[in-house]
């Protein structure tokens, strides 16, 4: 068992906060690779030591492998935490951290290999038994023709390695797909270097449903389920748990076939298993499973009171889990905000700038995970969430108004943010009646257009 005294953040945002937090409450230091635009960021200040890794362009600072591993090795960290996204999944980061001698607070080489690829990540799906929606892996029309013939239309273009939405294709017709098959696969090759597409069964009604795994090697638990239904262009928006609405058998369902595809691949560490329900047949289909902590990974900890960065740093310690399942119980209900600085009237454009006030509103049942302080500089390099709002109350209904009061009262000015819509979102029957698919944020724009053009 290694104990880990020094960790190298190699990432920026709310998450390196996050992780600080974490670490100083395990008496750790950490050290912050930042890049030159964010030295004078609250990670910054927060960490026990900030090294520049670069250049503002991520490509030559945050997702320089070569560079992260030496900055680490050369402050004397025994670890990395790579938080989620920029190489959070990235083999390479993972195998040059065992090879200088420096814990990966993450899952194995092989793990990734076994779920960085969607294809790979599905053929462990069908050798677990666990459900895959229907359909297969495509390079031509015929190829795509034939398996839409078996399936019936509409289809779902996906990329391989991809994620949030670049090279996904929704395919109506036979007469569609040469070109949706084309474009994906461009799309696919200039976002990740990797062109290779499949295609499976568009679900018409359909919820993103995901479990959080803990895992030790040994022990494999779950820690209940997410709701991520609402969704733009295939980015989550808003995040809940647990999951309201589901039937209790298509529930246990997904979270058995989570820990089977867990204990499967033999995956260490945190993980979430994503899957879609089919509402219209009361099924559930595996999606991919991501070998990182989750942006939402707050709501698992407001219903269950576990600190999952604690846990996956003890789990890379080698510490056995001191957990069984029967000690996760799940309390209440918890709703997750993601707070972008982006314009809903101009197509969600983001909205780089300085933030002049930052003041979130200290009442009971709200959580806030956020790197912005006054005179914080929005850079338009980086992802443009700026704040996590995460909302618990003992009933949904209850968690729906702590929200909605912390969204009315909150202070983020400089820039515009996407708080008018999440106020909408709150205000909204149907998602206060709870259960939407992925569907209805779409739905919800569409109807709140008409209205606003109306008012001005």
């Amino acid at each position: 068992m290694t104990k880990i005294r020094r960790i190298f953040i190699a990432n920026r945002g709310e998450i390196a906060v996050r992780v600080i937090r974490t670490a100083r409450a395990l008496g750790i230091e950490t050290v912050l690779g930042v890049s030159e635009a964010d030295r004078d960021t609250l990670g910054a200040k927060l960490a026990t030591r900030t090294v520049c890794l670069g250049p503002a362009a991520a490509t030559q600072s945050y997702l320089k492998v070569e560079t992260v591993v030496e900055a680490a090795k050369g402050t004397g960290c025994d670890a990395l935490h790579p938080g989620y996204g920029f190489l959070s999944e990235n083999k390479r980061l993972a195998e040059a951290c065992a090879k200088e001698g420096i814990v990966f607070i993450g899952p194995s080489p092989d793990n990734l290999d076994a779920v960085g690829d969607k294809l790979t990540a599905r053929n462990h799906a069908e050798a677990a038994g666990v459900p895959l929606v229907p359909g297969g892996s495509i390079e031509t029309a015929e190829e795509g023709l034939a398996i839409a013939k078996d399936v019936g239309f509409p289809m779902l273009i996906k990329a391989v390695s991809g994620g949030g939405g670049r090279g996904m294709k929704r395919v109506n017709s036979a007469e569609e797909l040469p070109k949706q098959i084309d474009m994906a696969i461009s799309e696919a090759s200039a976002a990740f270097g990797d062109g290779r597409i499949y295609m499976e069964r568009f679900v018409t009604v359909g919820r993103h449903v995901e479990v959080q795994i803990i895992s030790d090697g040994e022990t494999v638990i779950h820690a209940g389920e997410r709701d991520c239904s609402v969704q733009r262009r295939y980015q989550k928006v808003v995040e809940e748990a647990p999951a309201p609405g589901l039937p209790p058998k298509l529930r246990q369902g997904l979270l058995d076939a989570a820990v089977k595809y867990a204990r499967h691949i033999n995956y260490v560490s945190l993980g979430t298993v994503e899957f879609l329900v089919d509402v219209e047949r009361e099924e559930f289909y595996f999606l991919e499973m991501n070998a990182r902590v989750q942006v939402e990974h707050p709501v698992t900890e407001a219903i269950t009171g576990l600190d999952l960065i604690a846990l996956q740093i003890a789990i890379a310690e080698g510490e056995a889990l001191a957990l069984t399942q029967d000690d996760i119980t799940l309390t209440g209900h918890a709703i997750e905000c993601r707070l972008n600085a982006e314009d809903m009237d101009r197509d969600f454009m983001p909205s780089p700038g300085r933030v002049t006030q930052a003041w979130f509103p200290p009442i009971p049942g709200l959580r806030v995970d956020t790197h912005m302080q006054p005179g914080a500089m929005i850079s338009p390099y980086y992802d443009s969430m700026v704040a996590k709002l995460i909302a618990f109350g003992e009933t949904r209904e209850k968690a729906v108004e702590v929200m909605a009061t912390a969204l009315r009262v909150t202070e983020l000015t400089g820039v515009t943010t996407n708080a008018p819509l999440h106020m909408a979102i709150m205000d909204d029957a149907a998602f206060q009646a709870g259960g939407v698919d992925t569907n209805y944020l779409p739905g919800l724009l569409a109807r709140i257009a008409p209205a606003k053009e109306a008012a001005e």
